[in-house]
C-alpha cells in the first residue's frame, strides 16, 4: 500500500477554489493517503477566480506548450503550481486563456450555464492524462471527481491504453449531487472523439447532459463511488448501473474506506 501512485482529479480544491464539496476531499484526502505513505499528485483547472499571485501559482515551462484537440480545434495547454500552505503537497493547474481565464466557474453573471463547459470539460480530460505523460509519473490509480473529469476512464481505456505509463492504471468515479440541466449542441460527440473513439464508444453520452456524463464516468471507471449524499435520482442510475463496481463510502470513516478501497485497486491491478 505504501508505494502506491494516487492522482487525484477535480473541478475544485481548497484553499484555492470552493463552490461545493469536492474542493474539502481535495484538499483532506490527498493529505490523509500521503501521510499513509502513498505517492501523490492532484490537477485541476486555473479558473479564473483563482488568485495567481495571492495563491504563488508559477508556470511551469517543461510542462506547458502542448496543443490539446477539442474536436476539430487545437488549444494550447499551460500548466500552472502552488503549494498547499501548510501542506506538503502540490496542486497543479490546467490553464487555457479561451476556457479558464473568465472570472466564473460554470455560469457566466447572469447565471446561464457555459455552451461551451463541454469543450473545457474535455480539453482538462485530455490535458490532466497529458500532463501526467510529460512528468513520466504512472499514476496506479486516478481517483476522479465530479462530471467535469467523467472522461478520463473512458479515454485511458482506449486512446492511452497503450501507453506503457498507463498500463496498470485503475480509475475510480466519483460522482457529486452536482448537476445542471443544460443539454449540449448535437457536436458533443464528435468533439469528445479521437482517432480510436466511435459513437459506440461513446452511446452513455448520447444525451449530452449531466447525466450522460455520469453515465461515461460509470461505464469505463473501474469502481464507482458517492462523494457524499446524492439525488434518490442518482442513486438509482448508480444502482441500476453497476452493481459489481459501486464501493460503499461511510463519510464517519472516510480516509479509512478510500484506503480500503485502494487496497481493492492493488488486488485489481496485481
Amino acid at each position: 500500500m505504501s508505494k502506491l501512485r494516487i492522482l487525484y482529479v477535480a473541478s475544485e480544491i481548497n484553499p484555492f477554489l470552493q463552490t461545493s464539496e469536492v474542493a474539502n476531499f481535495l484538499r483532506t484526502l490527498p493529505q490523509a493517503m500521503q501521510e499513509r505513505g502513498m505517492e501523490i499528485r492532484i490537477l485541476v483547472p486555473r479558473f479564473g477566480l483563482i488568485n495567481e499571485r495571492k495563491n504563488r501559482l508559477h508556470e511551469v515551462v517543461r510542462l506547458s506548450g502542448i496543443n490539446i484537440a477539442v474536436g476539430e480545434e487545437e488549444k494550447p495547454l499551460v500548466i500552472k503550481v502552488a503549494s498547499i500552505p501548510n501542506a506538503k503537497l502540490q496542486v497543479y493547474f490546467i490553464d487555457n486563456e479561451d476556457y479558464f481565464q473568465r472570472k466564473s466557474v460554470f455560469h457566466d453573471k447572469q447565471q446561464k450555464f457555459y455552451e461551451d463547459n463541454d469543450e473545457r470539460a474535455i480539453f482538462f480530460c485530455k490535458g490532466v492524462i497529458e500532463t501526467v505523460k510529460k512528468l513520466g509519473w504512472a499514476p496506479d490509480i486516478v481517483h476522479c471527481n465530479d462530471w467535469m473529469t467523467s472522461l478520463i476512464p473512458m479515454y485511458l481505456k482506449t486512446t492511452y491504453k497503450n501507453e506503457p505509463l498507463f498500463k496498470d492504471t485503475k480509475s475510480v468515479f466519483a460522482i457529486y449531487n452536482n448537476g445542471f440541466s443544460h443539454t449540449f449542441g448535437d457536436d458533443l460527440l464528435n468533439k469528445v472523439k479521437m482517432v480510436d473513439i466511435d459513437d459506440t464508444i461513446l452511446a452513455p453520452l448520447e444525451s449530452k447532459d449531466f447525466e450522460g456524463f455520469i453515465r461515461m464516468g460509470m461505464e469505463y471507471a473501474d469502481l464507482i463511488v458517492k462523494g457524499g449524499e446524492v439525488s434518490d435520482e442518482l442513486s438509482k442510475l448508480i444502482e441500476d448501473f453497476s452493481k459489481d463496481k459501486k464501493f460503499e463510502i461511510s463519510i464517519e470513516e472516510e480516509e479509512q474506506a478510500h484506503e480500503e478501497l485502494y487496497g481493492i485497486y492493488t488486488n485489481l491491478a496485481g
